[in-house]
């Protein structure tokens, strides 16, 4: 198997993943550091080379809104979202878990860390089954 193209894989489905997760943290203000350290802290970890432009790429859509303040004498960019955002958030969290349910019932039930019957139509014709 190619690694390659696992972890492209890998990169597209956590894409939509973190969007939902930061849209959800940021019912809460947060400044950066601190959003991305709460999010690593529940098991996503974000590079700031990830979540800065996601942030900045949010809020010019409308889902947040920021403000610089002073917090221990430094000046730091908080974020929380917008009445809009709150309302995508919402209509986002349905069809992430619409989605899921169709997911679950395509992939089957996960067992013990595997996947029930899981294997390759390739092994299947190799095997004899057609």
């Amino acid at each position: 198997m190619d690694v390659d193209v696992l972890e492209n894989l890998r990169s597209e489905l956590r894409r939509g993943c973190v969007i939902l997760a930061v849209l959800s943290q940021l019912r809460v203000e947060h400044y950066g550091y601190a959003l991305r350290k709460s999010l690593e802290e529940q098991g996503l970890a974000i590079e700031e080379n990830t979540l800065y432009p996601l942030l900045r790429r949010l809020e010019s859509q409308g889902l947040l809104v920021s403000e610089w303040r002073e917090e221990d004498k430094r000046q730091k960019r908080f974020y929380c979202l917008s009445h809009d955002g709150a309302q995508i958030l919402g209509q986002f969290l349905q069809e992430w878990q619409n989605l899921n349910t169709s997911l679950n019932r395509i992939v089957g039930e996960v067992n013990g860390g595997q996947m029930n019957g899981l294997q390759s139509c390739v092994s299947q014709t190799k095997s004899g089954i057609d």
